[in-house]
């Protein structure tokens, strides 16, 4: 298993340093890892990283993508070991840029706000990482502020459905 994760670490590093993937399900494991990462930094944007982060970023990749629980868990293995060795937010933007319709890009950015309110705070640094993402993906500032709304509204709704979380 560890071979196979480093293989696909490799595979996906190669694909995001700007060579093209060889085979659609190459492209889509790129696709799903530059989400990922994404989602990965804002959590890493707080000191303090918790479950409820953690619990967000499963959601949201299980709702944008058709995974099981073992590939969402190598999945996000792998986005935090990329999230670390990352020097900028350009090689994770420009795979969605690329393969991402308008909407899409404005869900990622949505998901992201979620994870920043998960814990019912938001940092400025996750805010700095949300902003700077969202101007990459070249979504306006009126689809990141309704995006913003969208994700506080449903994490509260959410909080208000599940208290004890």
């Amino acid at each position: 298993m560890l071979k196979t994760l480093k293989d696909l670490f490799d595979n996906l590093n190669t694909s995001l340093n700007g060579n093209t993937p060889s085979s659609p399900a190459e492209e889509t494991h790129t696709l799903q890892l530059a989400t990922a990462v994404l989602l990965v930094e804002v959590m890493r944007g707080e000191p303090a990283i918790g479950e409820a982060e953690r619990d967000t970023i499963i959601q949201a990749l299980r709702r944008k993508f058709t995974l099981e629980d073992d590939e969402i868990e190598r999945l996000l293995e792998l986005a935090h070991e990329t999230a670390r060795t990352a020097y900028d937010y350009q090689r994770f933007t420009r795979s969605l840029n690329d393969r991402f319709t308008q909407e899409q890009k404005i869900a990622v950015v949505e998901a992201m706000w979620e994870v920043a309110y998960a814990d019912h705070e938001l940092d400025a640094n996750e805010q700095h990482v949300i902003s700077k993402v969202a101007g990459l993906l070249h979504v306006t500032h009126g689809e990141y502020i309704a995006s913003k709304l969208h994700a506080q509204a449903t994490m509260q709704d959410r909080r208000a459905s599940n208290p004890n979380k």
